[in-house]
């Protein structure tokens, strides 16, 4: 029973530490660029609390654990704001942006790795999880359909007239 109760807890509880870690780089990222909206926000901090949204991070989650019987979660952290007119170029500099949340949870999944490798098995079980969702997180959030970043990472990379046609298909149809 408390195997059980962890498996399905444990995973929630790296999913949460995970978005907030992805938002906190989004966060770090547009203030490092000149954007001051998420410092102001209160969301320039590793602080859980500040990125978590009650519904896709804590409800959802926890509701899909248990229904799936542990084997499957879902869930998302507060949008990290930020003022395109504060960055001096709005376009590379949204997409820089972007990109610093999936490449946290990236890093953050190789240093667990390396650390579970030199861990005993009974140890390193524990920590497995946590590269799976960090990996699982940084993947999805990388298709590029909106409001995931992979759509604003395409958006900066593509010519300039393609990435409007981009964008406005992908506001009708995103």
């Amino acid at each position: 029973m408390l195997f059980t109760l962890l498996g399905i807890l444990l995973p929630v509880v790296y999913l949460v530490l995970a978005v907030a870690i992805h938002e906190f780089a989004h966060a770090a990222t547009a203030d490092r660029l000149g954007d001051p909206t998420a410092r102001a926000a209160g969301r320039l901090t590793l602080n859980p609390l500040a990125h978590i949204d009650p519904i896709g991070t804590i409800a959802l989650p926890l509701s899909l654990m248990f229904l799936s019987g542990g084997s499957f979660a879902f869930g998302w952290g507060k949008p990290t704001p930020f003022d395109p007119y504060n960055l001096q170029k709005p376009r590379r500099d949204a997409g820089i942006i972007s990109i610093a949340g999936p490449l946290s949870n990236l890093i953050l999944a190789c240093v667990v790795a390396l650390i579970i490798h030199f861990l005993p098995y009974v140890f390193a079980v524990f920590l497995v999880p946590f590269v799976i969702v960090n990996i699982s997180l940084a993947v999805f959030n990388l298709i590029p359909i909106g409001p995931l970043d992979g759509q604003k990472i395409i958006f900066a990379l593509l010519p300039r007239d393609l990435a409007y046609e981009y964008q406005v298909i992908m506001n009708r149809y995103g």
